[in-house]
């Protein structure tokens, strides 16, 4: 077809007859054509090869010569030719003559066929348009998880895609997706008055069910001026063109929305009166749309919903924070005043004790140093997610394991254990925060202590460790004689206030965080924390950490 409306049309005849090729040729100049000439099974290849064509007026002697191409194709033939219908329909567009018509009508033939591939090409062209405008507003849907933008996305860019009057959009109360509604309305005009069929909800419900369940859309007649009766009764169920029935004009349609067996809303589109009537394409365009604003609304609900679970457990968790803060600070306070007391009580600062009365000072001295440690357990679980950067130093861990083992000695004195350390020789260092790596080793040693009967040994030792392909690492094992943990019970002991079967069985005292504080600050120095365990044998628990290599 010619790309310029004022240029002619061209045609390209084939005919091996010289007279009827003559006489069309002659009769398609009379009609403005520029005729390009083929007489054989060559020269109508090399034709269609060298130049392009509006349309090919082909005698029928010559059609299985004709290769595919682009252009409609006017066959002549005779009343008793065989007409090849399959063969037809591989042309774009095709139509046929008799050879005894008038040349005349051959024109007027090839006139049609130019128009009704130019009217294909203007179809095809408002489709894909049509295509590309839906295909952004089903971007737009997925590209928010607001339902109301969502909504918004969906009406507007359905009512400027098809030139619509109204477009109107609701969802039903339903669990999986949020209540919303949303109505665009051409500049210019007021709101569109709803069809009676969706001003009823339940009405509107069966129908969308119905249609969802069938797979179809619904489409409704054109309103009917003011005053005509006959139009009026048109428009009402039952009445002279029943909803879908034949004769009835469609100006609006309406749209299931829905995911599965179940409907969740429906869309109703109004175009002007005098548009033409809804396309199969069209529908299934806005049907397409249609499902992804069904799974746009329900993962907006879906997320929607994790988001405030999400916030009603950071409210539970700082509300958690907060109330350990006051509770520690609350304690603290009394506690700090018994230790000062106590300390005074010893100095003799009351004069002196007699013995049975010391023991009992011992006694409350270490419970309170007990409580002390508690307190701390508590404040660093309630701040574990929030205490910022580790404050790395370089840290020689011979040094810092004397320094704990001392701490803890009198413990292990009062319970009759041997507590012995041992650590590679020379300066082996990390770099790591040194108040918190304390803590680790602290928490371990005295959980080995605790855990390990009268009489018993806890064996602390250093080394380490450059196994091929690894980093070289320092590895700090603290071994018991301890009661053990189950064996089934071995992967919970990280878990914050897990206590073993057996150590509550034994009601051997403690909080069940020692081992889950000390599994948190050696993950965040990049190591690792093992527990190995036998029950009744004993329990190691090996630290591992990233040698210092520029020490």
């Amino acid at each position: 077809m010619t790309n310029d409306a004022s240029s002619p049309n061209r045609a390209l005849v084939a005919d091996p007859d010289p007279v009827r090729h003559s006489e069309t040729v002659a009769a398609l100049a009379a009609a403005g054509f520029m005729v390009r000439s083929a007489h054989d099974a060559g020269s109508l290849a090399a034709a269609v090869e060298s130049e392009p064509s509006d349309v090919l007026v082909v005698d029928n002697d010559l059609r299985e010569f004709l290769p595919r191409n682009d252009a409609p194709v006017l066959l002549l033939l005779d009343p008793e030719d065989e007409l090849d219908v399959a063969a037809l329909e591989a042309w774009t567009i095709a139509d046929f003559v008799y050879r005894g018509q008038p040349p005349a009508f051959r024109a007027h033939r090839a006139l049609v066929l130019i128009a009704r591939a130019a009217e294909r090409t203007r179809r095809r062209s408002e489709a894909e348009s049509l295509r590309e405008s839906l295909r952004k507003v089903s971007a737009a849907i997925r590209s928010t998880i607001d339902p109301g933008r969502i909504a918004r996305h969906l009406v507007d860019g359905i009512g400027e895609a098809l030139g619509a009057e109204h477009v109107w959009f609701t969802t039903f109360p339903d669990t999986r997706v949020p209540q919303v509604s949303a109505e665009w309305n051409a500049p210019g005009l007021v709101p569109g008055v709803l069809p009676h069929e969706l001003t009823d909800d339940i009405a509107t419900f069966d129908l969308a069910e119905r249609l969802w369940a069938e797979a179809e859309v619904q489409p409704l007649p054109k309103r009917a001026p003011a005053g005509d009766a006959d139009a009026a009764l048109a428009g009402r169920p039952g009445g002279a063109d029943a909803l879908g029935g034949a004769g009835a004009p469609s100006a609006s349609v309406v749209v299931p929305v829905g995911e599965g067996d179940l409907v969740l809303g429906v869309i109703w589109i109004a175009r002007p009166d005098t548009a033409q009537e809804w396309t199969r394409a069209e529908i299934g365009l806005i049907q397409h749309v249609s499902g992804n604003l069904a799974y746009g609304l329900m993962q907006s609900h879906l997320i929607g919903a994790q988001q405030q679970v999400m916030y009603k457990l950071q409210e539970l968790d700082q509300a958690k924070t907060d109330f350990l803060t006051t509770v520690n600070h609350e304690l603290r306070t009394p506690l700090t005043s018994i230790t000062a007391y106590l300390d005074m009580i010893r100095t003799g600062a009351g004069g002196p004790l007699p013995a049975g009365v010391e023991r009992m000072v011992d006694v409350i001295s270490r419970n309170a140093e007990r409580l002390r440690r508690l307190i701390e357990d508590m404040l660093t679980v309630s701040h574990q997610d929030t205490s910022g950067d580790l404050q790395l130093s370089r840290v020689n861990v011979g040094t810092l394991l004397r320094l704990v083992v001392s701490t803890l000695q009198p413990l292990a004195d009062s319970r009759s254990l041997s507590l012995t350390v041992m650590h590679a020789p020379g300066a082996v260092t990390v770099q790591a925060d040194e108040a918190k790596l304390e803590q680790v080793f602290a928490n371990i040693i005295s959980n080995a202590i605790k855990f390990t009967p009268t009489g018993g040994h806890v064996a602390v030792s250093s080394g380490i460790s450059s196994d091929p392909g690894t980093v070289p690492s320092v590895v700090v094992r603290v071994e018991d004689t301890g009661v053990g943990i189950p064996e089934t019970e071995i992967d919970q002991v990280f878990t914050r206030f897990f206590r073993a079967s057996n150590a509550s069985t034994a009601a051997i005292p403690g909080s069940g965080l020692g081992l889950a504080i000390a599994h948190d600050i050696v993950e965040r120095h990049s190591g690792r924390l093992d527990v190995e365990s036998a029950l009744g044998v004993g329990t190691t628990v090996s630290v591992r950490l990233p040698l210092d290599t520029e020490s």
